[in-house]
């Protein structure tokens, strides 16, 4: 049995061993041409499509500000103010969406189409349970010549006002009297 093994073994390494001793002819590789792609001038360009000609007969949304400084309001007051608009445009606008950059900036809109001429409101309601200064926008989408329009709100919330009956100055301790060393002047 030993022999028989040894002799495969011996066979197997024979065939490795001339087989890695056959000389293959090298593969002659023709020059390729170097070929010139000439990079867009904007990364985007080259997946953009073309743009779709704008409607001279689209509706238009104008809005009196863009930018509504809520100024300073108290903690929890009013947080709710409105953007007022006008289709200048031929057509009826239509404002599909409108959203907050954050959960705290709910704005609502009107569902109806606005007439040409006619005015509505973009009325958004700020959370002011968060001192400090805030700037938030709110994105509306429409079918005007410029869908998409950034309104802007900021300001400042006061801190949140002090119970009555507590007393600013001091904190409430808990009194600790087991294993406890007492401090100089505590006594």
């Amino acid at each position: 049995m030993k022999k028989l093994m040894f002799s495969l073994v011996a066979l197997g390494c024979l065939t490795i061993g001339t087989n890695a001793q056959t000389r293959n002819e090298p593969v002659k590789i023709s020059p390729i041409e170097p070929t010139i792609v000439k990079a867009p001038a904007k990364p985007n360009d080259a997946i953009a499509a073309e743009p779709a000609p704008v409607n001279p007969n689209a509706p238009e949304i104008s809005f009196e500000t863009e930018v509504m400084d809520y100024g300073t309001v108290e903690y929890n007051g009013d947080g709710l103010r409105e953007f007022v608009f006008t289709n200048t445009g031929k057509e009826p606008l239509i404002i599909s969406r409108a959203k907050g950059s954050c959960g705290c900036t709910v704005p609502t809109w009107p569902k109806e189409p606005i007439m040409p001429g006619e005015s509505g409101a973009i009325k958004v309601k700020y959370s002011t349970n968060r001192p400090g200064r805030f700037t938030k926008t709110v994105t509306i989408s429409s079918n005007a010549k410029t869908p998409s329009k950034r309104l802007t709100i900021k300001g400042t919330v006061k801190p949140k006002p002090v119970e009555p009956g507590a007393d600013a100055t001091t904190l409430p301790v808990k009194k600790v009297t087991e294993g406890a060393t007492p401090l100089e002047g505590n006594q």
